[in-house]
């Protein structure tokens, strides 16, 4: 697959994408975006200078048919100059009659490669753009611009797509036009890839015109087409479209096979598309080269958990300690599976390892969960790796109470607490173990601590109601029953709304036994 096949599956995948409205926008300049909108004030400089050359030329031709043909214009290049920021000069907002011009834009650093910009509006699958021979000549490449709305006087928003790229190397024409629909051209995630490798090549080579450094820098298998095809692969990854950045990364290993930072990028699209077999290929080569590479052992760890392999899943944890012993995510992720197989006494000392490395940094937690996002995580509900060193001492409290360790338990619920005051579930937990050893008072206390936070814990209550019963408190507990059967039934959990309504119904027989022998 070349480089163009690649740019028009891409297109393809875009046009879809274009029909459902599901489009990558960024609003940062110099990043790509499949969508920009233009409004506000933005769009009220664009009228003003629109009008200005409306006026200017009048007798030529109709005012409003002067004023639409340069908003069309300019909304177009201003689509281009943000995407591509420094890359080209700037918009030319110099008074003269022409409209767009027969070159718009030229790269920053070389003059010599001038890029044309067409707007136009229309249906998808009806809208052309056209170019003269002339422009063909003194332009490197074509770029087309889709307005979504009708450019006219009164609209106040535009939303304009980036519908793709011609380079006019590509453009076989002597005199006259050619037009060309959206299915014709290339996706335009690759332009600011294709124009920085020809500038690249023309300041090496600079005796060299435009279309013979396409021919020489992108047609032929040499290091700049490497890092053309790794530059779009990112780009592909970056925005989710893991299939399109395999692809790119497939052609960049057929000129550098041994390039072991591309087998790791391949590997990690594999891995999010979910083929692991493909994914484990690619981490091995790198480990080839590399064996000291803790972040693979991590996402093979993660692949072997998925899979249900927990013993090399541990195993590959177990490596990523060797590298970094201050690994604290590879000590709580070897905890989680060890916890799976029954290990608890194995899965706390894990945790206790991992509080001791990082005891209170919530930020640096923070970060390391950030990095390792679409990690093992992602498929079990955030249950493995968390953004918080809370996380150590809650999972090592459960192990704990679960091996009959309530003091320590409820040590750790403590340290729970100091990290974040508001986690009602700690207090929660942490009453609970105290409920367990007879501490009837200190759990109240909890429960009430967890219901200030959590007004609408139903479980509270309940817990709450039974702890009461026991101290004597035969009306604070049906108090707090009727709490805990009403927010069961607005839950929907009418088991538990039954269960309640029945033990209330016990509580109010005792009273009446009661006071029947008083």
């Amino acid at each position: 697959m070349n480089w163009i096949t690649l740019l028009r599956s891409l297109q393809c995948d875009f046009i879809k994408r274009l029909t459902s409205g599901s489009l990558l926008h960024c609003e940062t300049e110099g990043y790509y975006s499949e969508l920009t909108i233009i409004s506000g004030e933005r769009l009220k400089i664009l009228r003003e200078f629109c009008w200005q050359m409306a006026e200017k030329y009048k007798r030529a031709m109709p005012v409003r048919t002067v004023f639409i043909n340069n908003l069309k214009g300019k909304l177009g290049e201003e689509v281009i100059k943000e995407r591509l920021a420094d890359l080209i000069t700037e918009v030319d907002y110099d008074k003269k009659f022409g409209g767009d011009g027969k070159v718009d834009f030229t790269l920053t650093d070389n003059s010599s490669i001038g890029i044309a910009v067409k707007s136009r509006h229309g249906s998808i699958d009806k809208v052309r753009w056209s170019i003269s021979s002339e422009e063909v000549q003194k332009n490197t490449v074509v770029v087309c611009i889709l307005i979504q709305e009708e450019v006219n006087e009164a609209q106040s928003e535009y939303h304009l797509f980036l519908a793709g790229f011609l380079p006019t190397s590509m453009i076989k024409l002597k005199t006259g036009k050619i037009s060309f629909g959206i299915e014709q051209i290339l996706y335009g995630g690759g332009l600011q890839c294709y124009l920085e490798q020809l500038d690249a090549h023309n300041q090496v080579s600079p005796q060299y015109k435009p279309e013979s450094a396409v021919n020489d820098a992108l047609l032929t298998n040499n290091e700049d087409f490497n890092w053309f095809y790794v530059k779009l692969g990112d780009e592909c990854f970056r925005k989710g479209e893991y299939e399109g950045a395999v692809n790119a990364y497939n052609e960049a290993l057929k000129v550098n096979h041994d390039d072991i930072d591309i087998y790791y990028k391949r590997g990690c699209a594999y891995y999010n598309l979910e083929d692991y077999e493909q994914a484990i290929h690619d981490y091995n080569q790198v480990l080839k080269f590399n064996p000291d590479f803790p972040s693979i052992y991590h996402k093979l760890g993660n692949i072997h958990y998925y899979l249900g392999n927990y013993d090399g899943a541990i195993e590959d944890y177990t490596l990523a300690i060797k590298i970094n012993s201050y690994d604290s995510t590879a000590y709580k992720n070897r905890a989680y599976v060890r916890s799976k197989i029954g290990d608890y006494q194995g899965a706390i000392e894990d945790y206790t390892q991992a509080i001791k490395i990082s005891p209170d940094n919530a930020s640096q937690n923070l970060d390391q969960a950030n990095q390792n996002r679409n990690e093992l995580d992602y498929y079990h509900n955030n249950s493995l790796e968390n953004s918080q060193d809370a996380d150590s001492y809650r999972n090592r409290a459960k192990f704990r109470y679960d091996l009959g360790d309530y003091q320590g338990a409820i040590q750790d619920y403590t340290q729970v607490i100091i990290l974040d005051p508001h986690d009602f579930n700690a207090y929660h937990c942490r009453g609970n173990v105290r409920f367990d050893l007879g501490d009837y008072e200190a759990a109240i206390q909890d429960y009430s601590q967890a219901l200030g936070i959590n007004p609408y814990d139903a479980d509270a209550f309940y817990q709450r109601g039974n702890t009461r019963y026991l101290l004597k408190d035969k009306s604070g507990a049906i108090e707090d029953f009727r709490k805990a059967t009403d927010l069961y039934q607005k839950k929907g959990n009418f088991t538990q709304h039954k269960n309640v309504q029945e033990r209330i119904l016990e509580l109010e027989i005792e009273d009446s036994l009661d006071i029947l022998n008083f």
